[in-house]
């Protein structure tokens, strides 16, 4: 466990000096370049933060609405016989909504991207 934890704390410090290494072989400016993707991401941030707020007031609504506790109740028999901890359960419905959300935002993002 000891090593575990040593090497953990030595793989980010590790890929940052890395990148800066090659970044410099390469001669490209390692910092203009993180930069231009700090304010690429700041962008995309600023793009999807209203799916994402949107995503969580729904979710909000149907766990306060008891929705979400009735699906479950009606799988019950199936999670038991499946053996799947009941606990996860909001988390394995809720979780493909939120993928598909997010990878429509991803989508549109790229589109936009390559279709200048």
């Amino acid at each position: 466990m000891i090593i575990i934890n040593y090497l953990s704390n030595l793989v980010i410090p590790l890929i940052i000096v890395t990148i800066i290494v090659f970044g410099l072989k390469e001669k490209i400016k390692v910092f203009d370049e993180f930069l231009d993707g700090a304010k690429e991401g700041i962008k995309m941030t600023y793009k999807i933060f209203p799916t994402l707020i949107g995503l969580f007031v729904a979710i909000g609504v149907l766990r306060q609405s008891g929705l979400i506790d009735f699906i479950i109740n009606i799988l019950k028999p199936l999670i038991i016989l499946l053996k799947i901890p009941a606990e996860i359960m909001p988390l394995a419905i809720l979780r493909p909504i939120s993928r598909k959300c997010i990878s429509c935002n991803r989508n549109r993002y790229y589109e936009k991207l390559w279709n200048w």
